[in-house]
């Protein structure tokens, strides 16, 4: 089961991000993508065009339909620029809006530029 879970991740590099499929819903998508390829339910190709329409659609859905802005106020303790993509690890984070204020510990943002999709 593993082993198609590593297959499917590694064959979808398109020209979208895949950043959302580390997020809770992208990998129960990708959870169960993988039980259906091991139980022969789905093709391993048509596994990978799901997960390629799931970077395609939030993509959109982030760009397009989010309209909320959050401020971040946190201790920098990390920060990285690699391959045009900015990851930062915050300590002590507060996340605000116009209705609430959360506390996080720790919080990993990673951060990269949409424009890049259209090369």
């Amino acid at each position: 089961m593993r082993r198609v879970r590593f297959l499917l991740l590694q064959a979808a590099a398109m020209a979208t991000f895949e950043l959302y499929r580390r997020s809770t819903i992208g990998m129960c998508l990708t959870e169960t993508l993988d039980e259906m390829v091991s139980s022969g339910t789905l093709s391993p190709e048509l596994a990978i065009q799901v997960l390629v329409q799931f970077d395609k659609s939030m993509t959109d859905a982030l760009e397009n339909q989010v309209k909320s802005k959050v401020n971040i106020k946190g201790h920098l303790h990390t920060y990285r620029f690699c391959d045009n993509v900015w990851t930062f690890i915050l300590t002590d984070a507060q996340f605000k809006n116009e209705e609430t204020t959360e506390q996080v510990g720790k919080v990993k943002i990673v951060a990269c530029d949409s424009k890049l999709l259209n090369q």
